[in-house]
């Protein structure tokens, strides 16, 4: 999964700045640590959602330098943001992969759709079908 490091920092009231090192359009504040995670995330999110409606490709995340926190997006959030990035590197438009998918342009909006719930299944289709390869692993 992507893990993005974030920056917190106090401000002036006392309430926490959020900001991303790769993605500084995701942005946010909090009253306190424990919510903060929940609203960058949403942030980052958000963000997210506008490098795809701009036809941009998302920066990967950059190492967390030691004892930086990261925000880490949901698997199949991470899995469309990697399929996102590979369709603009190969100039795959949805219409595009819908063909080499044997689908509808509907169906290929819904599988990169961030906030459409999607089965891994679909996605790893869509990576074989642009000749990649989805690997999932477990690390300790």
């Amino acid at each position: 999964m992507l893990a993005y490091p974030i920056r917190m920092k106090k401000d002036t009231n006392g309430s926490l700045l959020l900001t991303f090192v790769d993605i500084p359009e995701a942005t946010s504040s909090a009253h306190g640590e424990a919510k903060a995670f929940t609203l960058a995330l949403e942030a980052l999110e958000s963000a997210l959602e506008f490098y795809v409606e701009d036809g941009r490709r998302v920066p990967m995340p950059s190492p967390a330098k030691r004892g930086q926190q990261t925000v880490t997006l949901p698997a199949s959030m991470s899995a469309k943001v990697l399929l996102l990035n590979e369709m603009l590197a190969q100039n795959v438009r949805p219409a595009d992969l819908a063909r080499l998918l044997g689908t509808s342009p509907q169906a290929v909006n819904r599988l990169t759709n961030l906030r459409h719930p999607t089965k891994i299944d679909g996605l790893v289709e869509a990576f074989q079908a642009l000749g990649k390869k989805l690997e999932l692993r477990v690390a300790g």
